[in-house]
């Protein structure tokens, strides 16, 4: 349940940077309804995260972190919609170790014991006292 709570936050944190990029003055460039569209999306999985037990949102923030940190490195290698970024600032290392986070708590929670069931409930029967046949 920690990793889901982690990953929330560092999905929360992304959001919330781009957020305030678009508002200082992306939003006029030719990437900004991508901010605009991944701080809005980035807060619908922080919620699903922490109120939906079920695999998918564990499975969202991966493809939310990886999808973000892709496209910036694009953007900050060759260009992306002719935007090109610098590895450069506080808001850039800021989102892009949240994204890292993302990725990384969005796994543990996934692949965690029921974490990927769909019921979110972890088996109580011990393995010792388990019988097979």
């Amino acid at each position: 349940m920690y990793a889901r709570w982690l990953a929330a936050a560092a999905v929360t944190v992304s959001a919330l940077l781009h957020l305030k990029m678009w508002f200082d003055g992306v939003r006029h460039e030719s990437v900004g309804p991508a901010f605009l569209l991944n701080a809005g999306g980035g807060i619908v999985i922080a919620v699903l995260l922490t109120t939906w037990q079920h695999w998918a949102p564990p499975l969202l923030a991966i493809g939310f972190g990886i999808s973000t940190l892709g496209a910036f490195t694009i953007a900050a290698t060759v260009g992306l919609f002719g935007d090109h970024e610098h590895w450069a600032g506080g808001y850039v290392w800021t989102a892009a170790v949240s994204e890292a986070v993302a990725i990384v708590a969005g796994a543990l929670a996934f692949f965690a014991p029921g974490g990927s069931t769909g019921r979110g409930v972890t088996s109580r029967v011990p393995v010792s006292s388990r019988t097979y046949s």
